[in-house]
């Protein structure tokens, strides 16, 4: 069976749904279609809201993958949020399947169960990456789990044949939107263990210092702070305030922003361990929700004073004014990307490590850690390998303890995952692509893209 899901438009909100489906390899026979937007009759329509969920575009599979538990005929495919991506007027309710991870039979597509991390999403905080498996310990008892993690900077460890969390989750109540027609979902899941992977809030104390970084990052920073009027967050899930035509706009922090705590790149395990290995970055946006002009894409957006990238970093441009995506730096303090190590069995923190360098810096301020996308791998060995982040690096850690126990610098960054093989010659090799990120992380002018190998004592 081929299993492929779709990527779809974010703008305007009317359009396909990005279904899945399962083929046939060998005839080309569409075996199955699941429906992202579940549709009347269909299990999870219940929670739409009269005609909201015709026509709905969004709910995509844009992560690239899937996971399958062959042992139990289960695939799990992940899904992001529903069109638009900052405004939910015409979309009241939790507004399934967004932002979850569904498990359907590998052979029919029948639905078994869901686990939605983000109700009815204004933050884009999509669902990329498709669930590592691991089967844990738990109380004395072997638990077949899977882990899940996501743009909103959590992980939820779930038992994969019920869905059901293994550590426990609570409804907790959250920031509400002041934008009109818009009816933000009173309460969002938090997982008890394991603690947040990623910064998801943010105070004035929170922003870099020159003793952080430098006079002139710190200056232009607090420079930022002042010209948004300040910067409003309440917590997890603060929605984008409303700005009020005729006024002078006040802007929202969100961490994780648009990025996300952690991305497409997802998890590797140590199934010998019992560790899941995620890579994940501090990065925040800031603006406000405005109302656009009659005929646009969608009635209302996000907007900020800072242009279509409104990220809390000092903004450094090139001689044609483009951003240099690896030398601007984020405005609160370090450290701005991790690479962490979770105890499945347990819930807890293996260990978490500052992933990349400010080599800018003087050396004893270096170790800042980089803005990231792209994942890790771990092997049999007890290494984990990364690239990921934007300092054009590429590393070996050590899977036990996180000690960093070998670098090579790249001439691109590798923003992609790794891959692991043996040649003819009996040797083990890694993989990885270094092209950069297309000027959010690590600008490539030249448009070039190398792949690297490195063989393995």
């Amino acid at each position: 069976m081929l299993l492929v899901g779709a990527n779809v438009q974010e703008q305007p909100a009317a359009g396909p749904a990005g279904d899945s489906r399962a083929y046939d390899v060998r005839t080309g026979a569409k075996l199955w279609e699941f429906h992202s937007v579940p549709r009347p009759g269909e299990p999870g329509h219940e929670v739409w809201q009269g005609d909201d969920w015709k026509n709905r575009s969004g709910v995509n599979n844009w992560g690239f993958s899937m996971t399958g538990d062959e042992a139990r005929d289960i695939v799990y495919m992940t899904f992001g949020s529903p069109a638009s991506d900052y405004y939910g007027g015409d979309r009241k309710g939790p507004d399934l399947y967004g932002n979850s991870v569904v498990a359907v039979d590998a052979r029919t597509g029948k639905y078994k169960w869901h686990f939605q991390v983000v109700h009815h999403d204004l933050w884009d905080q999509d669902l990329p990456p498709a669930p590592g498996l691991i089967d844990i310990t738990k109380d004395g008892k072997k638990i077949p789990a899977l882990a899940q993690v996501g743009k909103s900077g959590w992980m939820f460890i779930l038992d994969r044949v019920t869905g059901k969390p293994v550590f426990g989750v609570e409804e907790r109540p959250v920031p509400q939107s002041d934008v009109p027609g818009e009816q933000t979902s009173p309460t969002q899941p938090f997982p008890l263990k394991p603690p947040a992977l990623a910064r998801n809030s943010f105070k004035k104390e929170d922003i870099v210092t020159a003793e952080d970084t430098t006079p002139e990052h710190a200056m232009a920073c607090q420079a930022l702070y002042e010209a948004s009027g300040g910067l409003y967050n309440a917590g997890p899930f603060t929605p984008y305030l409303y700005h009020q035509p005729g006024t002078m706009p006040k802007s929202t922090a969100v961490f994780p922003g648009s990025i996300g705590g952690s991305n497409w790149g997802g998890t590797a395990t140590d199934p010998k361990l019992g560790y899941v290995f995620v890579n994940t970055s501090d990065e925040g946006s800031i603006g406000w929700i405005e109302k656009l002009p009659d005929g646009s894409r969608v009635p209302y957006d996000r907007r900020s004073q800072i242009g279509a990238l409104p990220r809390f970093w000092d903004k450094k441009v090139d001689g044609n004014g483009l951003t240099k995506g690896e030398s601007s730096w984020p405005c609160q303090k370090p450290p701005w990307g991790r690479l962490m190590a979770v105890n499945a069995s347990t819930g807890e923190f293996a260990w978490s490590v500052p992933l990349g360098i400010t080599e800018e810096l003087p050396q004893a301020k270096q170790k800042t850690g980089r803005m990231n996308l792209g994942g890790p791998i771990a092997t049999a060995g007890g290494l984990v390998f990364i690239g990921a982040s934007n300092d054009r690096r590429f590393r070996a850690f050590d899977s036990r303890t996180g000690k960093e126990l070998w670098v090579a610098k790249l001439d691109y960054s590798a923003i992609s995952v790794p891959m692991t093989y043996q040649g003819k010659d009996g040797k083990q090799y890694v993989a990885v692509i270094a092209a950069g990120g297309s000027g959010i992380t690590d600008p490539n002018p030249n448009n070039t893209e190398s792949l690297v190998v490195f063989a393995l004592p």
